[in-house]
Protein backbone atom coordinates (compact mmCIF):
# COMPACT_ATOMS: atom_id res chain seq x y z
CA UNK A 1 0.00 0.00 0.00
CA UNK A 2 1.43 3.96 -0.88
CA UNK A 3 2.60 5.70 2.43
CA UNK A 4 0.45 8.55 1.10
CA UNK A 5 1.53 11.91 1.30
CA UNK A 6 4.48 12.42 3.16
CA UNK A 7 4.77 14.48 6.41
CA UNK A 8 7.62 16.77 7.53
CA UNK A 9 10.47 14.34 8.70
CA UNK A 10 10.82 13.51 12.45
CA UNK A 11 14.81 12.12 11.96
CA UNK A 12 15.78 15.22 11.11
CA UNK A 13 19.00 13.71 8.31
CA UNK A 14 17.34 10.45 8.43
CA UNK A 15 13.91 12.04 6.72
CA UNK A 16 15.64 11.31 2.99
CA UNK A 17 15.11 7.52 4.15
CA UNK A 18 11.32 8.23 4.61
CA UNK A 19 10.98 10.19 1.25
CA UNK A 20 12.82 7.91 -0.49
CA UNK A 21 10.54 4.84 0.67
CA UNK A 22 7.75 6.81 0.09
CA UNK A 23 8.53 7.20 -3.97
CA UNK A 24 9.57 3.78 -4.05
CA UNK A 25 5.77 2.92 -3.05
CA UNK A 26 3.99 4.67 -5.02
CA UNK A 27 6.54 3.99 -7.84
CA UNK A 28 5.13 -0.07 -7.16
CA UNK A 29 1.48 1.47 -6.70
CA UNK A 30 1.38 3.35 -10.01
CA UNK A 31 3.35 0.65 -11.68
CA UNK A 32 0.48 -1.96 -10.89
CA UNK A 33 -2.43 0.34 -11.33
CA UNK A 34 -1.84 1.66 -14.88
CA UNK A 35 -0.53 -1.58 -16.41
CA UNK A 36 2.15 -0.54 -17.59
CA UNK A 37 6.20 -0.45 -15.95
CA UNK A 38 7.37 3.02 -16.53
CA UNK A 39 6.08 6.04 -14.59
CA UNK A 40 6.46 9.85 -15.26
CA UNK A 41 7.77 11.80 -12.34
CA UNK A 42 4.86 14.47 -11.85
CA UNK A 43 2.80 10.98 -10.97
CA UNK A 44 4.83 10.81 -8.23
CA UNK A 45 4.58 14.39 -7.54
CA UNK A 46 0.81 13.89 -7.04
CA UNK A 47 0.65 10.78 -5.50
CA UNK A 48 3.52 11.64 -2.37
CA UNK A 49 2.51 15.09 -2.13
CA UNK A 50 6.72 15.69 -2.29
CA UNK A 51 7.82 18.75 -4.32
CA UNK A 52 9.19 17.93 -7.85
CA UNK A 53 12.62 18.52 -6.90
CA UNK A 54 12.61 16.54 -3.88
CA UNK A 55 11.33 13.52 -6.32
CA UNK A 56 13.70 13.88 -8.82
CA UNK A 57 16.68 14.17 -6.09
CA UNK A 58 15.32 10.76 -4.67
CA UNK A 59 14.85 9.08 -8.01
CA UNK A 60 18.41 10.40 -8.84
CA UNK A 61 19.91 8.23 -5.80
CA UNK A 62 17.99 5.51 -6.48
CA UNK A 63 19.28 5.07 -10.13
CA UNK A 64 22.46 5.74 -8.52
CA UNK A 65 21.67 2.47 -6.28
CA UNK A 66 20.31 0.73 -9.08
CA UNK A 67 17.00 0.34 -7.65
CA UNK A 68 15.45 2.12 -10.40
CA UNK A 69 16.07 3.06 -14.26
CA UNK A 70 15.69 6.07 -15.84
CA UNK A 71 14.64 6.12 -19.91
CA UNK A 72 14.44 10.02 -20.93
CA UNK A 73 11.55 11.43 -18.13
CA UNK A 74 10.22 8.08 -17.78
CA UNK A 75 10.66 6.08 -14.12
CA UNK A 76 10.93 2.19 -14.09
CA UNK A 77 11.48 -0.37 -10.91
CA UNK A 78 14.67 -2.23 -11.82
CA UNK A 79 15.67 -5.84 -10.41
CA UNK A 80 18.05 -4.82 -8.41
CA UNK A 81 15.51 -3.42 -6.07
CA UNK A 82 14.40 -6.96 -5.04
CA UNK A 83 17.39 -7.48 -3.07
CA UNK A 84 15.31 -5.22 -0.18
CA UNK A 85 12.44 -8.16 -0.30
CA UNK A 86 15.08 -10.82 -0.29
CA UNK A 87 16.74 -9.78 3.09
CA UNK A 88 13.15 -9.64 4.64
CA UNK A 89 12.44 -13.08 3.00
CA UNK A 90 16.08 -14.55 3.96
CA UNK A 91 15.85 -13.28 7.71
CA UNK A 92 12.67 -14.55 7.88
CA UNK A 93 13.07 -17.98 6.86
CA UNK A 94 10.35 -18.76 5.78
CA UNK A 95 11.23 -19.80 2.04
CA UNK A 96 13.76 -22.00 3.07
CA UNK A 97 11.43 -23.78 6.12
CA UNK A 98 8.39 -24.26 4.21
CA UNK A 99 8.89 -24.13 0.73
CA UNK A 100 9.74 -27.81 0.32
CA UNK A 101 6.39 -28.14 1.88
CA UNK A 102 4.27 -25.89 -0.10
CA UNK A 103 5.91 -28.12 -3.15
CA UNK A 104 5.16 -31.43 -1.17
CA UNK A 105 1.70 -30.52 -0.77
CA UNK A 106 1.33 -28.54 -4.55
CA UNK A 107 2.18 -32.26 -5.80
CA UNK A 108 0.71 -34.26 -3.33
CA UNK A 109 -2.73 -32.19 -3.70
CA UNK A 110 -2.29 -31.25 -7.68
CA UNK A 111 -3.49 -27.56 -6.46
CA UNK A 112 -1.31 -24.56 -6.24
CA UNK A 113 -0.24 -24.07 -2.49
CA UNK A 114 0.91 -20.24 -0.88
CA UNK A 115 2.33 -19.08 2.56
CA UNK A 116 1.18 -15.92 4.08
CA UNK A 117 2.15 -14.21 6.79
CA UNK A 118 0.36 -11.36 8.75
CA UNK A 119 0.88 -7.56 7.62
CA UNK A 120 -1.18 -5.19 9.48
CA UNK A 121 -4.54 -5.74 8.49
CA UNK A 122 -3.82 -7.98 5.63
CA UNK A 123 -1.84 -11.00 4.29
CA UNK A 124 1.29 -10.83 2.22
CA UNK A 125 2.05 -14.05 0.61
CA UNK A 126 5.93 -15.44 1.13
CA UNK A 127 6.14 -18.82 -0.41
CA UNK A 128 4.17 -20.27 -3.36
CA UNK A 129 3.80 -23.48 -5.34
CA UNK A 130 2.26 -23.35 -8.16
CA UNK A 131 0.47 -25.68 -10.46
CA UNK A 132 0.86 -24.53 -13.97
CA UNK A 133 -2.31 -24.79 -16.17
CA UNK A 134 -4.63 -22.50 -18.68
CA UNK A 135 -6.34 -21.19 -15.88
CA UNK A 136 -3.53 -20.87 -13.27
CA UNK A 137 -4.22 -19.80 -9.23
CA UNK A 138 -1.65 -18.23 -7.34
CA UNK A 139 -0.66 -15.28 -5.07
CA UNK A 140 2.53 -13.53 -6.57
CA UNK A 141 5.08 -13.48 -3.29
CA UNK A 142 4.45 -9.78 -2.66
CA UNK A 143 1.26 -9.48 -2.58
CA UNK A 144 -1.02 -8.01 0.15
CA UNK A 145 -4.49 -9.36 0.73
CA UNK A 146 -7.24 -7.69 2.97
CA UNK A 147 -7.78 -9.78 5.81
CA UNK A 148 -11.14 -10.04 4.76
CA UNK A 149 -10.91 -11.19 1.45
CA UNK A 150 -8.97 -14.27 1.89
CA UNK A 151 -8.56 -17.46 4.06
CA UNK A 152 -5.45 -16.58 6.04
CA UNK A 153 -6.90 -13.25 7.13
CA UNK A 154 -9.29 -15.17 9.25
CA UNK A 155 -6.43 -16.94 11.03
CA UNK A 156 -4.47 -14.36 11.68
CA UNK A 157 -7.69 -12.00 12.71
CA UNK A 158 -8.54 -14.67 15.41
CA UNK A 159 -5.65 -13.11 17.64
CA UNK A 160 -6.05 -9.30 17.05
CA UNK A 161 -6.27 -6.86 19.60
CA UNK A 162 -8.48 -3.98 20.17
CA UNK A 163 -6.13 -1.83 18.60
CA UNK A 164 -5.56 -3.99 15.77
CA UNK A 165 -9.68 -4.32 15.05
CA UNK A 166 -10.05 -0.09 15.31
CA UNK A 167 -7.33 -0.38 12.56
CA UNK A 168 -8.80 -2.45 10.70
CA UNK A 169 -12.23 -0.78 10.79
CA UNK A 170 -10.41 2.52 10.02
CA UNK A 171 -8.68 1.48 6.62
CA UNK A 172 -12.23 -0.20 5.84
CA UNK A 173 -14.06 2.93 6.74
CA UNK A 174 -10.94 4.85 4.16
CA UNK A 175 -10.90 2.64 1.79
CA UNK A 176 -14.74 0.58 1.11
CA UNK A 177 -13.72 -0.28 -2.27
CA UNK A 178 -9.73 -1.71 -1.67
CA UNK A 179 -8.51 0.35 -3.84
CA UNK A 180 -5.22 0.47 -1.98
CA UNK A 181 -4.71 -3.23 -2.70
CA UNK A 182 -3.64 -3.50 -6.03
CA UNK A 183 -3.27 -7.57 -5.83
CA UNK A 184 -7.36 -7.65 -5.60
CA UNK A 185 -9.85 -6.34 -8.06
CA UNK A 186 -12.08 -3.30 -6.26
CA UNK A 187 -15.03 -3.69 -4.94
CA UNK A 188 -18.10 -2.45 -6.80
CA UNK A 189 -19.70 -0.81 -3.70
CA UNK A 190 -18.54 -1.53 0.09
CA UNK A 191 -19.18 -4.40 1.61
CA UNK A 192 -20.74 -5.00 5.49
CA UNK A 193 -17.75 -6.68 7.86
CA UNK A 194 -19.79 -8.32 10.43
CA UNK A 195 -19.92 -11.18 8.09
CA UNK A 196 -15.65 -11.07 8.23
CA UNK A 197 -16.24 -10.95 12.01
CA UNK A 198 -18.42 -14.05 12.03
CA UNK A 199 -15.50 -16.15 9.76
CA UNK A 200 -12.92 -14.81 12.45
CA UNK A 201 -14.79 -16.63 15.14
CA UNK A 202 -15.35 -19.82 13.22
CA UNK A 203 -11.62 -20.04 12.01
CA UNK A 204 -11.01 -19.38 16.23
CA UNK A 205 -12.96 -22.16 16.44
CA UNK A 206 -12.01 -24.99 13.81
CA UNK A 207 -8.57 -23.85 14.02
CA UNK A 208 -9.27 -23.57 9.45
CA UNK A 209 -10.30 -20.69 7.36
CA UNK A 210 -11.84 -20.56 3.92
CA UNK A 211 -12.23 -18.81 1.06
CA UNK A 212 -15.69 -18.71 -1.01
CA UNK A 213 -14.58 -16.62 -3.73
CA UNK A 214 -13.92 -13.71 -1.81
CA UNK A 215 -11.61 -12.20 -3.90
CA UNK A 216 -12.73 -12.54 -7.33
CA UNK A 217 -15.80 -15.55 -8.72
CA UNK A 218 -14.22 -18.73 -9.25
CA UNK A 219 -11.37 -18.90 -6.38
CA UNK A 220 -11.53 -21.16 -3.46
CA UNK A 221 -9.23 -21.73 -0.95
CA UNK A 222 -8.54 -23.03 2.38
CA UNK A 223 -5.72 -22.37 5.02
CA UNK A 224 -4.54 -23.61 8.54
CA UNK A 225 -2.39 -21.87 10.82
CA UNK A 226 1.55 -22.94 11.47
CA UNK A 227 2.26 -21.30 14.66
CA UNK A 228 6.01 -20.25 16.18
CA UNK A 229 7.50 -21.67 19.73
CA UNK A 230 4.83 -19.13 21.73
CA UNK A 231 2.02 -20.50 20.43
CA UNK A 232 0.92 -17.93 18.41
CA UNK A 233 -0.12 -17.84 13.99
CA UNK A 234 3.68 -17.12 12.19
CA UNK A 235 2.21 -17.98 8.78
CA UNK A 236 -0.90 -19.58 7.35
CA UNK A 237 -0.39 -22.48 4.32
CA UNK A 238 -2.93 -21.93 2.00
CA UNK A 239 -4.24 -24.28 -0.74
CA UNK A 240 -5.85 -22.07 -3.75
CA UNK A 241 -8.57 -23.77 -6.39
CA UNK A 242 -10.65 -22.76 -8.48
CA UNK A 243 -14.66 -23.59 -8.55
CA UNK A 244 -14.40 -25.56 -12.26
CA UNK A 245 -12.31 -27.91 -9.48
CA UNK A 246 -13.57 -27.70 -6.19
CA UNK A 247 -16.51 -25.83 -4.29
CA UNK A 248 -15.40 -25.05 -0.75
CA UNK A 249 -16.68 -28.28 0.34
CA UNK A 250 -15.03 -30.35 -1.22
CA UNK A 251 -12.25 -28.65 -1.41
CA UNK A 252 -11.80 -28.43 2.29
CA UNK A 253 -12.47 -32.92 2.32
CA UNK A 254 -9.89 -32.94 0.13
CA UNK A 255 -6.66 -31.09 1.46
CA UNK A 256 -7.26 -30.40 5.28
CA UNK A 257 -6.39 -33.92 6.62
CA UNK A 258 -3.58 -33.28 4.39
CA UNK A 259 -2.46 -29.70 5.50
CA UNK A 260 -2.88 -30.78 9.17
CA UNK A 261 -0.95 -34.10 9.00
CA UNK A 262 2.12 -31.63 7.93
CA UNK A 263 1.48 -29.08 10.68
CA UNK A 264 3.90 -30.58 13.15
CA UNK A 265 7.02 -31.14 10.69
CA UNK A 266 6.92 -27.62 9.56
CA UNK A 267 6.30 -25.96 13.22
CA UNK A 268 9.27 -27.84 13.43
CA UNK A 269 11.16 -26.68 10.64
CA UNK A 270 10.35 -23.24 11.41
CA UNK A 271 11.83 -23.61 14.62
CA UNK A 272 15.17 -25.17 13.67
CA UNK A 273 17.80 -23.04 13.42
CA UNK A 274 18.10 -21.24 10.04
CA UNK A 275 20.88 -22.59 7.46
CA UNK A 276 23.20 -20.39 7.49
CA UNK A 277 24.00 -19.30 4.02
CA UNK A 278 25.63 -15.89 2.08
CA UNK A 279 23.31 -13.59 0.67
CA UNK A 280 22.53 -14.39 -3.24
CA UNK A 281 23.35 -10.41 -3.90
CA UNK A 282 26.07 -10.35 -6.60
CA UNK A 283 28.62 -7.68 -6.41
CA UNK A 284 27.78 -5.52 -9.30
CA UNK A 285 30.51 -5.62 -11.96
CA UNK A 286 31.52 -2.15 -12.41
CA UNK A 287 32.36 -1.64 -8.80
CA UNK A 288 35.48 -0.48 -7.91
CA UNK A 289 37.48 -0.41 -4.80
CA UNK A 290 36.60 3.04 -4.08
CA UNK A 291 33.21 3.51 -1.65
CA UNK A 292 30.28 3.28 -4.28
CA UNK A 293 28.86 6.03 -2.01
CA UNK A 294 31.97 8.39 -2.38
CA UNK A 295 31.62 8.08 -6.25
CA UNK A 296 27.72 8.40 -6.57
CA UNK A 297 28.22 11.87 -4.36
CA UNK A 298 30.87 12.75 -6.94
CA UNK A 299 28.61 12.92 -9.62
CA UNK A 300 25.46 13.83 -8.32
CA UNK A 301 26.79 16.65 -5.87
CA UNK A 302 23.67 17.80 -3.44
CA UNK A 303 21.63 15.65 -5.25
CA UNK A 304 22.79 12.70 -4.06
CA UNK A 305 20.84 11.27 -0.62
CA UNK A 306 23.23 9.78 1.44
CA UNK A 307 21.05 9.51 4.09
CA UNK A 308 18.78 7.54 1.75
CA UNK A 309 21.24 5.35 0.72
CA UNK A 310 22.50 4.74 3.85
CA UNK A 311 19.00 3.59 5.21
CA UNK A 312 18.62 1.17 2.20
CA UNK A 313 22.04 -0.44 2.90
CA UNK A 314 20.80 -0.84 6.57
CA UNK A 315 17.87 -2.47 5.38
CA UNK A 316 19.06 -4.85 2.91
CA UNK A 317 21.69 -6.00 5.44
CA UNK A 318 18.88 -7.20 8.01
CA UNK A 319 19.00 -10.10 5.79
CA UNK A 320 22.74 -11.29 6.02
CA UNK A 321 23.88 -13.94 7.97
CA UNK A 322 25.12 -12.85 11.56
CA UNK A 323 25.42 -13.61 14.65
CA UNK A 324 22.95 -12.07 17.74
CA UNK A 325 22.45 -11.35 21.22
CA UNK A 326 20.84 -14.90 21.30
CA UNK A 327 23.53 -16.36 18.59
CA UNK A 328 20.74 -17.48 16.18
CA UNK A 329 20.83 -15.62 12.86
CA UNK A 330 19.13 -13.05 11.12
CA UNK A 331 16.11 -14.91 11.90
CA UNK A 332 16.04 -13.61 15.56
CA UNK A 333 17.12 -10.24 14.37
CA UNK A 334 20.54 -8.39 14.02
CA UNK A 335 22.33 -6.82 16.76
CA UNK A 336 23.52 -2.72 16.23
CA UNK A 337 26.86 -4.14 16.11
CA UNK A 338 25.91 -6.81 13.67
CA UNK A 339 24.41 -3.83 11.45
CA UNK A 340 27.24 -1.50 11.60
CA UNK A 341 29.56 -4.04 10.90
CA UNK A 342 28.05 -5.14 8.15
CA UNK A 343 27.38 -2.12 6.19
CA UNK A 344 30.73 -0.12 7.39
CA UNK A 345 28.74 2.44 9.07
CA UNK A 346 29.41 4.23 12.49
CA UNK A 347 26.53 2.85 14.95
CA UNK A 348 25.33 6.03 15.05
CA UNK A 349 24.43 6.38 11.78
CA UNK A 350 23.13 2.88 11.84
CA UNK A 351 20.81 3.24 14.33
CA UNK A 352 19.51 6.25 13.06
CA UNK A 353 18.16 4.15 10.18
CA UNK A 354 17.39 1.56 12.02
CA UNK A 355 14.76 3.49 14.52
CA UNK A 356 13.32 5.48 11.13
CA UNK A 357 12.62 2.04 9.46
CA UNK A 358 10.79 0.86 12.43
CA UNK A 359 8.54 4.07 13.10
CA UNK A 360 7.55 3.52 9.31
CA UNK A 361 6.54 -0.38 10.03
CA UNK A 362 9.72 -1.69 8.31
CA UNK A 363 11.25 -3.22 11.02
CA UNK A 364 10.55 -4.17 14.35
CA UNK A 365 12.56 -5.23 17.54
CA UNK A 366 13.15 -8.67 17.56
CA UNK A 367 13.41 -8.89 21.37
CA UNK A 368 12.03 -6.79 24.27
CA UNK A 369 15.18 -5.43 25.29
CA UNK A 370 15.24 -3.73 22.04
CA UNK A 371 19.16 -5.40 21.66
CA UNK A 372 17.92 -6.33 17.96
CA UNK A 373 16.13 -5.44 14.97
CA UNK A 374 14.28 -7.64 12.24
CA UNK A 375 12.80 -6.75 9.05
CA UNK A 376 8.76 -6.94 8.42
CA UNK A 377 7.16 -7.81 5.46
CA UNK A 378 5.81 -4.71 4.46
CA UNK A 379 9.32 -4.71 2.93
CA UNK A 380 7.89 -6.76 0.35
CA UNK A 381 5.79 -3.81 -0.50
CA UNK A 382 8.75 -1.89 -2.30
CA UNK A 383 8.34 -3.32 -6.01
CA UNK A 384 8.59 -7.27 -5.21
CA UNK A 385 5.50 -8.79 -6.48
CA UNK A 386 5.66 -6.83 -10.07
CA UNK A 387 9.21 -7.19 -10.33
CA UNK A 388 8.83 -10.98 -9.39
CA UNK A 389 6.49 -11.38 -12.14
CA UNK A 390 9.57 -10.71 -14.36
CA UNK A 391 10.54 -13.35 -17.00
CA UNK A 392 14.56 -13.93 -17.96
CA UNK A 393 14.16 -12.17 -20.77
CA UNK A 394 12.01 -9.17 -19.34
CA UNK A 395 15.11 -9.05 -16.99
CA UNK A 396 17.45 -9.08 -20.04
CA UNK A 397 15.92 -6.54 -22.31
CA UNK A 398 17.32 -3.32 -20.20
CA UNK A 399 21.18 -4.64 -20.36
CA UNK A 400 20.41 -5.62 -24.08
CA UNK A 401 19.21 -2.10 -24.67
CA UNK A 402 21.99 -0.51 -22.80
CA UNK A 403 24.79 -2.85 -24.82
CA UNK A 404 23.14 -1.67 -28.04
CA UNK A 405 23.24 2.37 -26.82
CA UNK A 406 27.29 1.42 -25.73
CA UNK A 407 28.46 -0.56 -29.26
CA UNK A 408 25.73 0.63 -31.00
CA UNK A 409 25.61 -3.02 -32.83
CA UNK A 410 22.66 -5.38 -32.59
CA UNK A 411 22.32 -7.45 -29.65
CA UNK A 412 20.22 -10.98 -28.81
CA UNK A 413 19.77 -13.59 -26.08
CA UNK A 414 19.32 -16.94 -27.14
CA UNK A 415 18.79 -20.55 -25.40
CA UNK A 416 19.59 -23.78 -27.20
CA UNK A 417 16.80 -25.80 -28.28
CA UNK A 418 17.62 -29.63 -29.23
CA UNK A 419 20.72 -29.01 -31.49
CA UNK A 420 19.49 -24.89 -32.17
CA UNK A 421 19.66 -21.89 -30.68
CA UNK A 422 16.23 -19.84 -30.18
CA UNK A 423 16.17 -16.34 -30.10
CA UNK A 424 14.58 -15.24 -26.87
CA UNK A 425 15.55 -11.21 -26.90
CA UNK A 426 17.06 -8.78 -29.46
CA UNK A 427 17.84 -5.20 -29.74
CA UNK A 428 18.52 -4.10 -33.13
CA UNK A 429 20.72 -1.04 -33.95
CA UNK A 430 19.73 1.54 -36.48
CA UNK A 431 21.88 1.16 -39.77
CA UNK A 432 21.19 1.39 -43.35
CA UNK A 433 23.03 -2.55 -43.43
CA UNK A 434 21.89 -4.34 -40.33
CA UNK A 435 21.37 -7.95 -39.63
CA UNK A 436 17.44 -8.49 -39.47
CA UNK A 437 16.93 -11.73 -36.88
CA UNK A 438 13.45 -12.01 -35.12
CA UNK A 439 12.47 -13.19 -32.05
CA UNK A 440 11.98 -17.51 -32.01
CA UNK A 441 14.41 -17.19 -34.90
CA UNK A 442 16.54 -20.73 -34.87
CA UNK A 443 19.94 -21.39 -36.26
CA UNK A 444 21.69 -24.38 -35.80
CA UNK A 445 24.04 -24.32 -32.42
CA UNK A 446 27.26 -25.88 -34.28
CA UNK A 447 27.56 -22.42 -36.70
CA UNK A 448 27.00 -19.70 -34.33
CA UNK A 449 29.04 -17.82 -31.48
CA UNK A 450 25.88 -18.21 -29.01
CA UNK A 451 25.70 -22.00 -30.12
CA UNK A 452 28.92 -22.52 -29.50
CA UNK A 453 28.93 -20.83 -26.27
CA UNK A 454 25.87 -22.95 -24.96
CA UNK A 455 27.61 -25.82 -26.50
CA UNK A 456 30.95 -25.10 -24.02
CA UNK A 457 28.44 -24.67 -21.78
CA UNK A 458 27.53 -28.36 -21.09
CA UNK A 459 29.30 -31.11 -18.82
CA UNK A 460 31.75 -33.08 -20.59
CA UNK A 461 29.77 -35.89 -21.48
CA UNK A 462 26.66 -34.11 -22.24
CA UNK A 463 29.05 -32.12 -25.05
CA UNK A 464 30.13 -35.18 -26.62
CA UNK A 465 26.77 -37.15 -26.88
CA UNK A 466 25.85 -33.70 -28.41
CA UNK A 467 28.85 -33.72 -31.17
CA UNK A 468 28.67 -37.66 -31.77
CA UNK A 469 24.94 -36.75 -33.05
CA UNK A 470 25.67 -33.90 -35.15
CA UNK A 471 25.67 -33.83 -39.14
CA UNK A 472 27.35 -30.29 -39.83
CA UNK A 473 26.34 -29.13 -43.61
CA UNK A 474 28.36 -26.29 -45.00
CA UNK A 475 26.05 -23.20 -44.61
CA UNK A 476 29.14 -21.21 -45.79
CA UNK A 477 32.62 -21.72 -47.19
CA UNK A 478 33.97 -20.69 -43.80
CA UNK A 479 32.20 -22.95 -42.25
CA UNK A 480 33.62 -25.73 -39.69
CA UNK A 481 31.89 -28.97 -39.87
CA UNK A 482 34.46 -31.80 -39.03
CA UNK A 483 33.39 -32.86 -35.54
CA UNK A 484 36.42 -33.33 -34.23
CA UNK A 485 37.64 -29.12 -34.95
CA UNK A 486 34.58 -28.64 -33.63
CA UNK A 487 35.16 -30.24 -30.62
CA UNK A 488 38.43 -28.47 -30.25
CA UNK A 489 36.51 -25.33 -30.86
CA UNK A 490 34.23 -25.66 -28.07
CA UNK A 491 37.32 -26.46 -25.58
CA UNK A 492 38.81 -23.20 -26.87
CA UNK A 493 35.53 -21.62 -26.06
CA UNK A 494 35.22 -23.07 -22.53
CA UNK A 495 38.40 -22.14 -21.55
CA UNK A 496 38.41 -18.13 -23.19
CA UNK A 497 34.66 -17.80 -22.36
CA UNK A 498 33.62 -16.29 -25.65
CA UNK A 499 32.92 -17.54 -28.80
CA UNK A 500 33.84 -15.24 -32.31
CA UNK A 501 32.30 -16.78 -35.01
CA UNK A 502 33.32 -15.13 -38.46
CA UNK A 503 31.41 -15.87 -41.51
CA UNK A 504 30.10 -19.46 -40.90
CA UNK A 505 26.31 -18.68 -40.61
CA UNK A 506 26.34 -16.32 -43.28
CA UNK A 507 28.72 -14.54 -46.11
CA UNK A 508 29.77 -10.96 -44.13
CA UNK A 509 28.29 -11.92 -40.91
CA UNK A 510 30.22 -11.90 -37.49
CA UNK A 511 29.58 -12.26 -34.63
CA UNK A 512 30.79 -12.83 -30.75
CA UNK A 513 28.95 -14.17 -27.36
CA UNK A 514 29.38 -14.91 -23.91
CA UNK A 515 27.83 -16.95 -21.54
CA UNK A 516 24.84 -15.86 -19.20
CA UNK A 517 24.69 -17.90 -16.40
CA UNK A 518 22.56 -19.13 -13.62
CA UNK A 519 22.96 -18.44 -9.56
CA UNK A 520 24.13 -22.25 -9.89
CA UNK A 521 26.89 -20.96 -12.33
CA UNK A 522 25.74 -22.91 -14.77
CA UNK A 523 25.48 -21.67 -18.31
CA UNK A 524 21.61 -20.89 -19.30
CA UNK A 525 21.92 -18.75 -22.18
CA UNK A 526 24.17 -16.91 -24.46
CA UNK A 527 24.20 -12.83 -25.36
CA UNK A 528 26.40 -11.72 -28.34
CA UNK A 529 26.63 -9.03 -30.80
CA UNK A 530 26.51 -8.89 -34.58
CA UNK A 531 27.99 -7.07 -36.84
CA UNK A 532 29.10 -6.64 -40.77
CA UNK A 533 32.24 -8.76 -41.41
CA UNK A 534 33.68 -5.77 -43.51
CA UNK A 535 33.65 -3.08 -40.82
CA UNK A 536 36.98 -4.45 -39.18
CA UNK A 537 39.39 -7.49 -38.66
CA UNK A 538 38.28 -9.97 -36.14
CA UNK A 539 40.70 -9.35 -33.84
CA UNK A 540 39.52 -5.44 -33.96
CA UNK A 541 36.23 -6.73 -33.21
CA UNK A 542 37.12 -8.80 -30.20
CA UNK A 543 38.76 -6.07 -28.70
CA UNK A 544 36.53 -3.73 -28.68
CA UNK A 545 33.15 -5.16 -28.38
CA UNK A 546 34.12 -8.44 -25.83
CA UNK A 547 34.86 -5.75 -22.78
CA UNK A 548 30.65 -4.14 -23.17
CA UNK A 549 29.79 -7.93 -24.16
CA UNK A 550 30.89 -9.35 -20.61
CA UNK A 551 29.92 -6.67 -18.56
CA UNK A 552 26.52 -7.23 -19.91
CA UNK A 553 26.40 -10.85 -19.23
CA UNK A 554 27.46 -9.64 -15.79
CA UNK A 555 24.22 -7.66 -15.25
CA UNK A 556 21.71 -9.83 -16.36
CA UNK A 557 23.58 -12.16 -14.16
CA UNK A 558 23.40 -10.25 -11.60
CA UNK A 559 19.92 -9.72 -11.50
CA UNK A 560 19.30 -13.35 -12.80
CA UNK A 561 20.22 -14.33 -9.01
CA UNK A 562 18.89 -11.48 -6.81
CA UNK A 563 15.11 -12.21 -8.78
CA UNK A 564 15.28 -16.35 -8.25
CA UNK A 565 16.94 -15.38 -5.01
CA UNK A 566 13.43 -16.93 -3.03
CA UNK A 567 11.18 -18.19 -5.81
CA UNK A 568 11.48 -19.06 -10.05
CA UNK A 569 11.06 -16.58 -12.32
CA UNK A 570 7.84 -14.77 -13.75
CA UNK A 571 6.03 -16.20 -16.70
CA UNK A 572 7.08 -16.20 -19.83
CA UNK A 573 10.41 -17.34 -21.42
CA UNK A 574 12.30 -19.01 -18.68
CA UNK A 575 16.10 -19.63 -17.48
CA UNK A 576 16.72 -22.81 -20.18
CA UNK A 577 13.53 -23.24 -21.73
Amino acid sequence: MSLGPVSPPVNGPVGPLERGLAVLCELTRLAAHQGHATVRPGDLVRGTGLARSVVDRVVGTLEQLGYVRLDGRDVSLAARLMELGNAYLAASGLPDALGPFAERLADGLDESVSVAVPDGDGARFVVQATRRRTMSLAFRIGDLLPAERCAPGALFAAEWDEPAWAAWRARRAADPLDLTFPAVPPRHRPADGTGFEARVREAARTGWAADDQLIEPGLVAVSVPVRDASGRTACAVNVVSHTSRHDVASLRAAVLDPLRALIPEMEAALAAPPTRRPPKTPVAPEASAEDPARVAKRELGAGYLQSLARGLTVLRALGTPGETAEGEGARHGLTLTAVAEATGLPRATARRSLLTLVELGYAEYAAADGRAFRPLPRVLELGYAPLGDLSFTELAQPHLRELVRTVHESASLAVLDGDDIRYVARVPTVRIMSVNITIGTRFPAYATSMGRVLLAGLDPEARAARLAGLAPKPLTRHTVTAVPELARVLERTARDGYALVDEELEEGLRSLAVPVRGADGQVVAALNIATHAGRGSAEATREELLPALRTAAARIEADLATASAHHPLGAGERVGA
